[in-house]
């Protein structure tokens, strides 16, 4: 299984705890390296990794991590990396031909999702998002979070403005192509987000879910959110 991981971004509201987001040290190591170990131990053996915003410094601390770890990485650049998130999915599309997780750098989960993911049969043409239904566990700032309104295994309507939701966007995806597919469309149309692709593939009937259940995870966006991750590393709880 391949994953790709955006760590294109500027992260200027954790800037507080170092210059590069994905850089940031947690615990003893850099954050996108957390991301990517527990990627691992969910079953990813080769990642897709999406620079932007010092990207040569980014790839370089990288390389040095495979060289130690073993991981096999691909890099890609976004040189618009200043715009939304799924212009960064949409570069990495010469790269993946198959099916494949999508996740973000700065979204720590637990293991058991990542693998959860990666066991989804083959065979489903479409995307599938891992939710959290918990949607009272007030973990992730409640005003960030993606929110999502699900029916029956399928998505409905995905965004941070929604009033009427029943899920929270746990930031792993589980894609087939389709997904860039409704990059294109949806991008077509003015909307850069995965977001946006997701409510494209709603459209479409080829966006599912997958609920996390129990399963911890954290979105580490700001020194709040970064705070509460080493807590809760540190309790052996995530």
């Amino acid at each position: 299984m391949k994953c790709l991981i955006v760590a294109a971004g500027q992260g200027s509201r954790l800037r507080d705890k170092g210059p590069l987001k994905p850089l940031v040290p947690i615990r003893g190591r850099a954050l996108i390296a957390e991301v990517i170990d527990r990627a691992r131990r969910g079953g990813v053996d080769e990642f897709v990794i999406i620079n932007g915003y010092r990207g040569d410094e980014l790839r370089t601390a990288l390389d040095g991590m495979a060289e130690c770890d073993g991981v096999r990485v691909t890099h890609v650049h976004n040189p618009a990396w200043d715009r939304a998130n799924g212009v960064s999915v949409l570069c990495a599309k010469p790269f993946l031909d198959g099916p494949f997780l999508l996740t973000m750098c700065d979204h720590v989960l637990d293991p058991d999702i990542n693998r959860l993911m990666a066991s989804i049969p083959a065979g489903r043409d479409g995307v599938t998002l891992g939710v959290d239904s918990n949607i009272e566990r007030m973990l992730n700032d409640p005003d960030d979070v993606t929110r999502v309104l699900c029916q029956a295994e399928r998505i409905e309507r995905i965004g941070k403005a929604l009033t009427e939701f029943n899920a929270f966007d746990t930031g792993i995806f589980r894609c087939t192509p389709a997904m860039f597919d409704a990059l294109e469309s949806s991008q077509a149309e003015g909307e850069d987000s995965i977001s946006g692709a997701m409510n494209t593939l709603a459209r479409w009937r080829k966006a599912y879910v997958l609920d996390v259940g129990a399963r911890l995870w954290i979105d580490v966006d700001d020194p709040v959110a970064y705070d509460k991750a080493e807590r809760l590393m540190a309790q052996g709880l995530l």
